[in-house]
């Protein structure tokens, strides 16, 4: 006799709410800098301020690892989702590999405006 294994739910335990946790506070963090880099430069924050701040390879950096985080962090929420909403497998399959083309899509779309000309 074998029992039948249901493989559904987001049951990732504690990596995963340790991962939101953690990528949550490195978000924070960031605006944290990006406010005191903003607001500590002289004169009004205009355009030509906004893409000098943004020329220091410091912050260009911070903001690649901040939107990391944020999509791993909105991964995993999504993923949680899926999982425990949508039923029907292919369905859930087709909609977290259509969210990951998107998220990877977000990651390489600000690689270039970080980086690009």
């Amino acid at each position: 006799m074998t029992t039948k294994r249901i493989v559904t739910g987001a049951r990732y335990g504690l990596k995963d709410w340790l991962a939101q946790r953690i990528t949550a506070i490195v978000l924070a963090v960031y605006l944290v800098y990006l406010l005191l880099a903003a607001f500590g430069r002289a004169g009004a924050l205009d355009y030509g301020n906004w893409f000098s701040l943004f020329q220091s390879p410091l912050m260009r950096v911070a903001t690649l690892l901040a939107v990391i985080a944020l999509i791993w962090h909105a991964w995993i929420g999504v993923r949680d989702i899926l999982m425990d909403y949508i039923k029907p497998t292919g369905l859930r399959l087709t909609l977290q590999v259509l969210t990951v083309v998107v998220l990877v899509g977000y990651a390489a779309w600000t690689a270039v405006i970080l980086w690009g000309a």
